[in-house]
């Protein structure tokens, strides 16, 4: 049997390695190498390089034929850590802000577990990714043939919650993560001096109707018992202190459940676009891309997450709130069932994204049983009678 106390010590000691070596989207070479070595040295087949720097590990045992995947995300962000660790970034402008390190680490151990003690009959697929944080990596892998590849028939993702206590975990049937559309308007007129707007056609005034008038869309249009979110995140403009502007770009993001709500939030931004630029004489440009999809988990294998988290913790709710947050897990639940929970980041974390972040390294060991726990469920081993 895997004792607890070594492994546990070896998962803080890979996270925060990991932490002080923070690599964005699809420039994980470090990582994926560190993820590589670890993985082979359990004795795992293991193949670099899925869809860019993507690794992907394989483990049997038995004679049965299913599969099961389980999934953790390896980028970092472009923040700087202010947290003031012993194992903080060494990487200036990028730190481990939403908790890939520990995600690492907790499938890393999930591996460990599972190649000493086994406990399971068929294939388990270790699924390392990179650029979730783009919502790019998880279609960069597929599109690199990981299906045909490295096939499973379902598959499991857990991502950290702050403020949820260690050692609870939490997830739901259908819906648990918003789709995210992000988009870029522009309006174009003619630039002048601050002392005669009269004699231009500046964007400033109808740049700023428009970011008022885009509330509009899910306060008046939108089904108020369907989630629709438009957030504004920037406001750009050419002039200055005494020039008014003639170009301005207004940038955000869109959240959403159902494609139809999608559809809706873009056809309304540009009709409203279009009525604004009218009105004040410029000419007005959406462009509205759809990055992350929504993530929908599948009811059967949320029943089979719970009896999972069941045997390892007493803390498991299946009816948690949906976020409006976005995960790159969604698009591999497109093409198979499969689950994602949350795990307990504790009660006084940080928030993700922050540059005070850091993954709780008491919910390492937490993780990496329930990983393990869900593929002794999905894949038991036949009873002697």
């Amino acid at each position: 049997m895997t004792d607890l106390t070594v492994l546990n010590n070896s998962m803080r000691a890979w996270r925060h390695d990991l932490h002080r070596h923070p690599e964005v989207g699809f420039t994980e070479f470090r990582t994926a190498a560190f993820v590589a070595e670890t993985l082979r040295g359990f004795g795992l087949d293991v193949t670099e390089g899925v869809g860019g720097t993507g690794v992907v590990a394989t483990l049997q045992r038995g004679t049965g034929n299913r599969s099961v995947a389980l999934r953790a995300d390896m980028d970092a962000l472009r923040i700087t850590e202010a947290t003031g660790v012993r194992h903080a970034s060494t990487e200036e402008g990028r730190m481990h802000a939403c908790g890939h390190d520990g995600h690492t680490a907790m499938l890393l151990g999930a591996a460990s577990l599972l190649a000493e003690e086994g406990g399971f009959d068929g294939t388990v697929r270790f699924i390392f990714q990179p650029a979730e944080e783009w919502g790019q990596g998880a279609l960069a892998m597929m599109q690199d043939g990981l299906m045909e590849r490295f096939p499973f028939d379902e598959i499991f993702g857990l991502h950290n919650r702050p403020g949820l206590p260690v050692g609870h975990f939490e997830t739901r049937a259908g819906p648990i993560m918003a789709a995210e559309d992000v988009f870029e308007i522009t309006l174009s007129g003619q630039g002048g001096h601050a002392s005669a707007p009269h004699e231009s056609r500046e964007v400033m005034v109808p740049g700023c109707e428009l970011v008022l008038a885009l509330q509009a869309i899910v306060a008046r249009r939108s089904n108020p018992f369907e989630t629709a979110v438009v957030s504004v995140t920037e406001f750009l403009a050419d002039g200055t202190r005494n020039a008014l502007p003639g170009t301005v770009h207004i940038k955000g993001d869109a959240r959403s459940y159902k494609p139809q709500v999608s559809a809706l939030i873009e056809e309304e931004m540009r009709r409203i676009t279009d009525g604004i630029a009218i009105q004040h004489g410029v000419k007005g440009t959406v462009s509205y891309q759809r990055e992350f999809i929504a993530t929908i988990n599948d009811a059967a294998m949320v029943s089979a997450y719970s009896a999972a988290a069941g045997a390892v913790s007493r803390q498991v709710d299946c009816n948690a709130t949906p976020m409006s947050a976005s995960e790159d897990f969604a698009r591999f639940l497109k093409a198979v069932p499969g689950c994602f929970a949350f795990i307990g980041n504790g009660e006084n974390s940080a928030p993700l994204h922050a540059p005070n972040y850091d993954f709780n390294d008491d919910a390492l060991l937490h993780g990496a049983q329930l990983h393990a726990a869900i593929v002794r469920e999905r894949l038991p081993t036949q009873r002697v009678e």
